[in-house]
């Protein structure tokens, strides 16, 4: 009798919480994701409203988890010294799969990814090879790589072309592979403008093997001074790599009073931050939001694969940005030159050397 009144007593309480269904996947069908999968996502130090690589990353995580029917579980890191911990609060939360956002979580992933072999992992931005012997450190780690050198070649031949000085300038925040792709990949363009149009034109900031870092991915004095340094030498096209470091050569831009530009990287900077609206040419992209949302994607339909992904300009993983109000301020056969070029680079008939170009 007592068993029956409790089991009486119990159908009276609170009706149970809607389970979820699922959403509408990448395919326009119907999910089967069960509510317990669980997506996860940390950023680097620079938060996921870095307007950049962060912001982008959450993004194609959030669309994901929508189109899942899920929540996404979210962290964000305020200095390197959170990474391992916060990959340990995210893998007692039960997630699934757990996207860690840039190069620097590299280490603190591979460590969370070998102590839990069951858990998926994306690593944006990084090989996940931190002993650099060619092969991946853990084997449930999908890397997201992008070979940005494409796109920069192209940003690099309409900065010369743009450039009414005959000098344009880079600087990193820390001299990273996935930094001074960038920076290779925008010389190259650069070099490659002059070779073929025989004109004098020239980079400050990076010579192919070093240049000008301001040592961290902050927007505060030292990225400001270093651009200070790039326009004193005549550069009137600015390409800053290192997420907010580009507030740096805003403040920098504004200060020097003259005509200069400059091109964003990651994101279409002219859209995620329309302070820069009246200097961004044009912006160096990567598909870190679809390729973070394919990912996740992939990891709630049980197709999860841990095969790299790299995006180039064939698979429209990298590309750039509209030139937004330069439009009317660029040559007129800009356009078709940069359409050129990509077809060559494509091809192969145009060579651009980066460490993802195998």
């Amino acid at each position: 009798m007592a068993l029956l009144a409790t089991a009486s007593l119990a159908a009276c309480g609170d009706a149970p919480e809607e389970e979820k269904t699922g959403g509408t996947g990448s395919d326009g069908e119907t999910t089967a994701a069960a509510s317990d999968f669980v997506p996860c996502i940390v950023s680097d130090a620079g938060g996921f409203d870095d307007k950049s690589f962060n912001q982008l990353g959450f993004e194609g995580a959030t669309q994901a988890a929508d189109e899942l029917g899920v929540d996404l579980i979210d962290v964000e890191s305020n200095s390197e010294n959170d990474y391992a911990p916060n990959l340990e609060s995210l893998v007692a939360e039960g997630c699934n799969v757990i996207v860690t956002v840039g190069f620097a979580l590299s280490a603190a992933t591979v460590d969370s990814a070998k102590a839990n072999p069951d858990i998926d992992y994306v690593l944006i931005d990084d090989a996940a090879d931190n002993d650099f012997d060619g092969t991946k450190d853990a084997d449930n780690v999908k890397p997201l790589l992008y070979n940005t050198a494409e796109a920069a070649f192209l940003a690099g031949y309409a900065a010369a072309d743009y450039s009414k000085t005959g000098v344009v300038g880079t600087y990193g925040g820390m001299e990273f592979p996935t930094v001074t792709i960038f920076m290779d990949g925008f010389k190259q363009g650069v070099d490659y403008y002059a070779e073929t149009k025989g004109k004098d034109v020239k980079v400050v900031g990076w010579d192919g093997k070093t240049g000008s870092f301001t040592g961290g991915f902050e927007a505060n004095e030292a990225a400001t001074s270093t651009a200070r340094r790039l326009i004193d030498q005549d550069a009137d096209v600015l390409l800053p790599v290192g997420g907010p470091i580009y507030q740096g050569a805003l403040t920098a831009i504004e200060d020097s009073g003259k005509d200069i530009v400059m091109l964003g990287v990651d994101a279409d900077v002219y859209e995620t931050d329309p302070n820069t609206q009246d200097v961004i040419l044009t912006s160096i992209l990567k598909g870190m939001k679809v390729s973070t949302y394919e990912a996740i994607m992939a990891a709630g339909e049980d197709s999860f694969d841990t095969e790299a992904y790299i995006g180039t300009l064939e698979n429209e993983g990298v590309g750039i940005a509209p030139f937004h109000n330069f439009e009317d301020k660029v040559s007129e056969t800009l356009t078709a030159e940069l359409d050129e070029v990509k077809a060559g680079i494509v091809d192969g008939s145009i060579e651009v050397k980066s460490y993802l170009a195998e």
